[in-house]
């Protein structure tokens, strides 16, 4: 039924609940994961644009990126199923979105919320805006 699941992670407990979801997903369906991480470009502007803060916020957010998506990818591989990776910047919403259209993906899953330090929103706000907006399905998963 799915081919191509898409899992946006930030390396939080829910994105990686929803890593863990999508693994079990793609096992039982034999579908590739699309990891993707976004740098979202509102973090590097709003921590200072211009000065030596910018290139250590950048190196920070790269680190990051690079953590969640090494996780990502342990856990699919330890339970063999196919996946791949990418980095992108922008606006979350706006990137998984494109995402969602260039990949011809069929099932994005995510998590509840994210880091964005929200926890009394019930959704997290890029989370809401994917569900309302992309055509695909989405599953939310939570810790």
């Amino acid at each position: 039924m799915y081919h191509d699941i898409l899992v946006p992670t930030d390396g939080s407990d829910s994105s990686t609940a929803a890593v863990d979801e999508a693994v079990a997903i793609a096992d039982g369906e034999a579908a590739t994961v699309h990891f993707l991480h976004v740098i979202d470009e509102g973090t590097e502007m709003s921590a200072g644009a211009s000065g030596m803060i910018a290139p250590q916020v950048t190196e920070t957010l790269e680190a990051e990126a690079e953590s969640a998506l090494d996780d990502a990818e342990r856990r699919a591989g330890n339970a063999g199923v196919t996946h791949d990776r990418t980095t992108r910047e922008g606006d979350p919403h706006d990137v998984i979105a494109a995402y969602c259209d260039d990949a011809d993906i069929d099932l994005v899953v995510m998590g509840a919320s994210g880091r964005s330090g929200l926890k009394e929103h019930l959704l997290g706000s890029t989370t809401d805006r994917v569900v309302r907006t992309v055509e695909t399905s989405v599953l939310i998963a939570r810790p």
